[in-house]
């Protein structure tokens, strides 16, 4: 059975093999968390950053609905609190950029949001609107699986909707935070999300939590390796993270996360030279900005449905 993270009674964040958790129910998604877990897979799961943003505006639920579509695993959105706590699908502080208005969210309340449209990534309006995390999650639901990366500060708030919803197992949030920290947050409550730690490998901070990882035996779920260079040390963590039974996600977004191994390079130049090599590392999660490119990749190498 896999390893994954549990909370002992002292509190700490410790590592033990534990039956995967069931999912909620027979969607789609409970085949995508059951892989999650599953270390003998060969299955490489798709994770689509702020959705379809290519051709709908970020974090909109037309962008979802694009890459569940698609066949993507896991959709990647970001979170913001309004002036009065309603969690929303905003990458930016403010509301500038992606949206017809201006200002900082954190001083905005929802409904003067709404009143806004959302632009495209080209900076053209439309008619969407920016949603709610419970409109996302709704929609999300037994089809997808949801990975909050901006949003650890918000969660308690996140948690709440969804076990509401019904769908707790399903969301994946992460961070960069002590693993003492993170055992002490997951004691508040019974039940919570999966959680994986980013490790900026070639950072001094990066390197010190995932030293902090290994000397606490603390085996999680994943861990996002970001890096801007490949270097021995990056190829043996990536090796470590594979063997002691955690999933390597990576970032093919752009060259700072990924050595240059990112979806412009693989769009211009070689699949195989770009995804194949992320592969060859042992991932198994990848983020990327080409969901369609990355999936027929991955189809026509049997990695996935």
């Amino acid at each position: 059975m896999k390893k994954s993270l549990f909370l002992a009674a002292s509190g700490l964040l410790l590592s033990s093999c534990a039956t995967t958790p069931a999912p909620s129910s027979d969607g789609r998604a409970a085949s995508i968390v059951a892989a999650l877990h599953d270390p003998a897979t060969d299955r490489v799961l798709v994770a689509s950053h702020r959705g379809d943003w290519r051709n709908w505006p970020e974090n909109s639920i037309p962008a979802i609905e694009s890459v569940i579509a698609m066949g993507v695993d896991i959709m990647e959105l970001d979170l913001k609190l309004t002036a009065d706590s309603v969690l929303v699908l905003c990458h930016d502080k403010s509301i500038d950029r992606t949206t017809s208005g201006k200002g900082l969210v954190c001083e905005i309340d929802y409904d003067s949001i709404r009143r806004c449209v959302l632009r495209t990534g080209h900076n053209v309006k439309t008619a969407h609107r920016m949603p709610t995390l419970r409109e996302a999650l709704a929609v999300c639901k037994d089809r997808i699986v949801v990975n909050v990366d901006q949003g650890y500060e918000y969660y308690d708030l996140v948690l709440a909707l969804t076990e509401e919803l019904g769908m707790t197992d399903q969301v994946l949030i992460k961070g960069k935070h002590p693993v003492a920290a993170v055992a002490e947050k997951f004691a508040e409550h019974p039940r919570n999300m999966m959680y994986m730690p980013i490790v900026d490998i070639l950072k001094p901070q990066g390197k010190a939590l995932f030293d902090e990882y290994r000397t606490t035996g603390t085996v999680p779920l994943a861990y996002e390796v970001c890096w801007d260079r490949l270097t021995p040390e990056v190829e043996a963590c990536m090796r470590e993270v594979v063997a002691q039974g955690s999933r390597l996600w990576v970032n093919s977004l752009w060259p700072s996360l990924c050595g240059g191994l990112d979806d412009d390079t693989a769009l211009t130049s070689s699949c195989e030279e770009v995804y194949g090599r992320l592969v060859g590392f042992g991932a198994t999660l990848i983020q990327t900005d080409r969901p369609e490119l990355l999936l027929n990749y991955l189809r026509s190498r049997g990695l996935h449905d």
